[in-house]
């Protein structure tokens, strides 16, 4: 089965977007650092909107920090196994808030973030593989 791999590129890839955006956020590099393509990088009044808004904390802490924590557990998980039924369940929050947060960028903060659109993708295809992990075994 290819999961183990897809799930560690999507996880390395969701682990890179999220280290961007809690740099960003905490100011500890510019937006238009050179390791992101120019074209996923936010402009900085956009990605400043973006991060900026109420619904990219939770309790105060920004969405991508939780990523890290996600991203860094499913890496682990697949060298020191821990049970997947936990990675299906914070995946399935991480899908959830994704859902609110897309929605938020298309209706409300309407600015477009292929960076953000595709941290959601992942999410999501890391739940469905992690999903039928679980229920498949």
């Amino acid at each position: 089965m290819m999961f183990p791999v897809l799930i560690f590129v999507l996880s390395a890839v969701g682990l890179w977007i999220s280290i961007y955006f809690t740099g960003v956020y905490y100011k500890w590099f510019q937006p238009n650092v050179f390791w992101i393509p120019q074209v996923c990088q936010l402009k900085e009044a956009s990605c400043m909107t973006v991060l900026g808004t109420p619904r990219a904390k939770l309790f105060g802490i920004p969405n991508s920090a939780f990523g890290i924590g996600l991203f860094l557990y499913l890496i682990v998980n697949l060298f020191i196994p821990f049970p997947w039924a936990i990675a299906l369940i914070l995946l399935g929050l991480a899908v959830l808030r994704s859902v609110y947060l897309a929605y938020s960028l298309i209706f409300v903060t309407k600015i477009p973030c292929p960076l953000c659109f595709t941290s959601h993708v992942i999410n999501l295809i890391l739940f469905l593989m992690v999903f039928k992990m679980v229920f498949s075994s």
